[in-house]
Parts: structure tokens; sequence; C-alpha cells
């Protein structure tokens, strides 16, 4: 029986949820509605969690309130898409019950679930039930009834109902989304936390869950290169960091390396005082690179694609850039009135946004979403009066909305843009000579007049609004709709700008990717002229995982 909780068995009950969900990573992420390469609950939810405990971690005291707050502010600026941000919240608002807590007993942590969930429902601006809002809420409410009702004192009692209710409200999901029922998942955020409080019980019964070595023939959420077979981990990313003096006194070689077997296998992280030595492979170069450039700076780069050696090196290029921008101290910028902060997935769709003056260009999107930490890292970059974030993906909103909220005393607006056409829409439409509220009104307007759609390929076989889908097939996606899913990448383009077009259509804005061509491309350009009277704009976006990206207006 376990009537307090106090600071070791807290850190315990971490250390065991965090690696729950790293075991359990790959098959959260399968969980995504959509069929495609870069559903990454999964990936998101244990980049936030692991930077959360591992601050947590760090935690030089025996004290439940002050582990608590580390957690707590470690999570937030680590949250990575919707489900990281609601995540971060959660523990929000179990820190905010606990906070003066040395210690906590039974009722006080039923009391603190119950929190988490407000707190997380109140971040959210229109709540969608049949998620991990519905699972953490229903789950602590009835913990709190069962833990007052029966006057239970043990904690690991009151977690193992948590943990019951918890997986009977995720089994109920697909009932409140009928999506979720259709392609035959259970929600992926609430899995994930389930997965979380699984951790945490088995901690409490004295059966901490360890890391596992990850699976090679797991699915990567995130995959950058087409799955024909080979091995999984097909890059070879090896670096050599230079640690400040205030990263030699942080630095954890072990959280690190947790850190690191998330995205890949093959691991070896050595330290010798202020160097690190990191060699691993994995389908993430760029994902590991921005792992250790929080980390301090780099001396050495290597990125080695281990299935094509003789092939130019995938996100070298990413590589180089993201060496000059370490060894570049950053300065302030000149004041002025307006800033622009995107994100983008390929270093073409960066130019674009910086060509429409765009002040500074997250990179992610699609394959990676920033975190919390990386826009307010961009907003410490800037010195101006009003300062637009322009999330340009539906699971970035949150956490850019989240970082608006950590810069205080900046006047920051999260304009709403969802996909790559709508923030490049809402970037033309910026004019630095207007007053704030014409901008806004004007860059609002741009991103609700355009039309956009993706094309990508299936990693799995579903069925997705009474349309069979094949694993390997290409889908056109027209804002939240599979329009189109066929085995030839040009014919799903054309099929899905069929979509797309209409009699009031005057400009096609084309952005092919790595896994498209030129020739591609104007072959798409010269279908759209002949089946319309749009102009047509073609561009190299440089973009994985998405031939194309197209806006149409």
């Amino acid at each position: 029986m376990m009537e307090q909780i106090n600071g070791q068995s807290l850190k315990e009950m971490l250390r065991s949820g965090m690696n729950n969900l790293k075991n359990h990573s790959a098959q959260i992420d399968a969980l995504n509605v959509f069929p495609v390469p870069d559903g990454d609950t999964g990936t998101n939810m244990t980049l936030t969690f692991t930077n959360g405990v591992k601050a947590a971690l760090d935690v030089n005291e025996d004290h439940v309130g002050h582990i608590l707050k580390a957690l707590s502010r470690g999570l937030l600026m680590g949250a990575r898409g919707n489900s990281g941000v609601i995540t971060s919240q959660i523990f929000r608002g179990i820190y905010q019950a606990l906070e003066e807590n040395e210690t906590m007993d039974a009722m006080q942590l039923a009391h603190a679930l119950v929190n988490g969930s407000r707190v997380a429902y109140r971040a959210v601006m229109r709540p969608v039930e049949g998620t991990i809002l519905t699972v953490v809420r229903e789950a602590a409410d009835y913990t709190y009834a069962y833990t007052v009702t029966e006057e239970v004192k043990d904690c690991t009692a009151v977690m193992a109902k948590m943990v019951e209710e918890a997986n009977a409200s995720l089994e109920r999901t697909p009932e409140l989304l009928p999506v979720l029922a259709e392609v035959g998942v259970v929600d992926s955020g609430g899995k994930g936390l389930c997965t979380i409080l699984e951790g945490f019980l088995l901690a409490m019964e004295g059966k901490p869950v360890v890391a596992q070595e990850i699976q090679a023939n797991e699915q990567a959420a995130q995959t950058k290169v087409d799955n024909d077979g080979e091995g999984e981990y097909g890059f070879c990313t090896e670096f050599i960091l230079h640690l400040s003096e205030t990263g030699k006194k942080n630095f954890s070689e072990e959280g690190f390396r947790d850190e690191l077997a998330s995205i890949g296998n093959s691991l070896v992280c050595v330290q010798d005082d202020d160097l690190v030595k990191v060699h691993v492979h994995t389908l993430e170069p760029y994902t590991a690179l921005k792992m250790g450039r929080r980390q301090g700076k780099f001396v050495k780069i290597k990125v080695e694609n281990m299935q094509q050696q003789h092939d130019h090196i995938v996100e070298l290029e990413e590589a180089k850039e993201l060496e000059k921008e370490i060894e570049t101290p950053q300065k302030k910028a000149e004041h002025k009135t307006y800033a622009i902060i995107t994100v983008a997935p390929g270093a073409g769709i960066d130019e674009m946004f910086k060509e429409y003056r765009a002040d500074v260009v997250i990179g992610g999107g699609q394959t990676m979403n920033p975190s919390t930490e990386d826009f307010v890292s961009a907003v410490n970059q800037l010195n101006a009066d009003h300062i637009f974030i322009l999330p340009n993906n539906s699971n970035i909103v949150l956490a850019a909305q989240q970082a608006k909220d950590v810069c205080e005393g900046q006047d920051i607006h999260v304009l709403p843009a969802k996909t790559i056409p709508q923030g490049l829409s809402a970037c033309i439409m910026f004019n630095p000579d207007a007053d704030l509220d014409t901008n806004l009104s004007e860059m609002q307007e741009a991103i609700d007049h355009v039309k956009s759609g993706e094309v990508t390929y299936a990693i799995k076989d579903t069925t997705y609004e009474g349309r069979a889908i094949k694993k390997g097939e290409y889908m056109g996606i027209y804002g939240k709709t599979i329009a189109t899913s066929v085995p030839d990448c040009m014919e799903a383009s054309k099929k899905l700008l069929d979509t797309m077009l209409d009699d009031d259509s005057e400009l096609v804005t084309l952005i092919y990717g790595k896994d498209a061509t030129e020739e591609q491309a104007n072959e798409l350009a010269n279908y759209i002229e002949e089946n319309s009277d749009a102009e047509v704009e073609i561009h190299e976006g440089k973009q994985p995982v998405y031939p194309f990206i197209i806006g149409v207006e």
C-alpha cells in the first residue's frame, strides 16, 4: 500500500511513463486517421514528455511540488503538436494543484488529476470530444468519485482506477468521433495518455518500465524516404558537439541518449568533458541535428544515406545551414514595426517565405512539428512592435498559441494558417505600411480564400469516408478530405486538381518536392492551363514526403 507519493517515487513514475511512451511511440503513430507518412502523435508526445521528464529528473530535491514545477516547464517549452500541447496542459494543471506539496496522498492525487483535466480543457478554444481531452476528463472524474466514495487511502489504487477508466474512455472514442470508427482506430492522443498512466502505475507496483531497443520493423511516422523494404534507419548521422559552460553543468549523457533513441537505433553517445560524440541511424537526420543544436555548438556534422552511398547526402543542405546558424552568434534584429514568423518543411519553401517578407522561418511542419520553445526562440530573435506567427499546419497552431502566452510583454498574433498555400497567401497580403487591424483582416481574408491540396502516399491499408485506400497508393488530399487514391502520382495530382479547380480559379501555385521533378511540375501546369483559365506559378519547394503542394486562389 502506498499512502504517500514522495519526490523519489514521483521521479520513478515519470521515468517509467516516459519509457512506456517511447516503447509504444510507433504504435501510437500508426493510429493516425489519415494514412500519411507524417502521422506523428506518438512522436510528438514522446518528444514533449521526454523534455519534461528530463527537466524533472534534474531537480535535486525530494519535493513533489518542485519536481512537478520543473516537469510542467519542460513540457510547456518542449510541447510539439496539438497532442503535445494538451499533454503539457494536463500536467500543468496537476502541478498547480500540488505546487505546495512535499508529498501527496490518494485524495490529493485524485484532485490533481481532475485539475489537470480542467486546465487542459480551458487551454483549447473549441474542445473536440473523442480525443485525449475526453479520456482525461472522464477518467479523472470517475477516479475522483471513486476515491471520495470509497474513502481510498492507497495511491496505487487511485492510479489503477485512473488507468482502468482512461482505457475504457479510450475504447469509447470511436463512438464520439465517427471517423475513428470508420478507420477502425481509437484516438491516438488518448492512447498516448493511457500509455503514460500505465507507466506510472507499473512503477508504483514496483515494476517500472525500461526503455526498449526500437524495433527496425516498426513503421516510423515521419518517414523521409520511400519504404522499399530496405533498412528502416537508413541515414547514418554523426556529429560532435562542443558544450558551453552552462551546457556542461546541465548535460545528461543518459537523457540525451534516451531522446535520440526515440528516433533511431545503433546509437552511441559519449561525453568527454565539453565534447559530445553522437552516432545514430535514423530516418530523421534533421531531427537528430535539432536535438543536438539545443545542447551546444557543432564541431562536425556528417549525414550519409546508407542505402545509396553514391547519391547526394539527404538533408546535407539543411545540416550545413544548421551548422552555419549555430556557429554564427545571433544578434537582436533591428527594430521594426512588424515581423513575421512562419514554418516551412523544405529549403525551397523557406526561400519563398523569405521572399514574401518572412523574418524567421522555422524548419519543420508536416515532417517535424516545431516545439513551443522553437517559437519562443524565434520571437527572441526579433525586435518588433507586432509579431505575426503563421503555423501552416493544423497540428502546430496550439504550440504557436502557447508560445504567445509564454512571451509576455510581446504583441504576438497567431494567424491560423493550416497549410503552406494559406501561409504564403497571408504573407503576400501583408503590407508593412498598413496599420495592425488592416493587416490582420487582410491576412486572415487571404487565409480564408485559398484552397489547399497535397499529394502524398499511403503508409497502410485503410478505409476513409467510404474510400478504400491501399498502402503505397498516392493520395490527393483536399483540406480534410482524401479526394483520390490511385497507384500513380501524376494521376493522383491531376484528379486532385480536377477537384480543386472551378470557374472562379485565377491562380494556381504548384510547389514540387524532393520526390517530384520539374518536368512533372510542367506537365501538371500544362494540364491546368488546358482545363482552366487559371495562371500557374511553379516553385521548387524541396519538401519531403509530399511530391506536390497546391494552392488555388
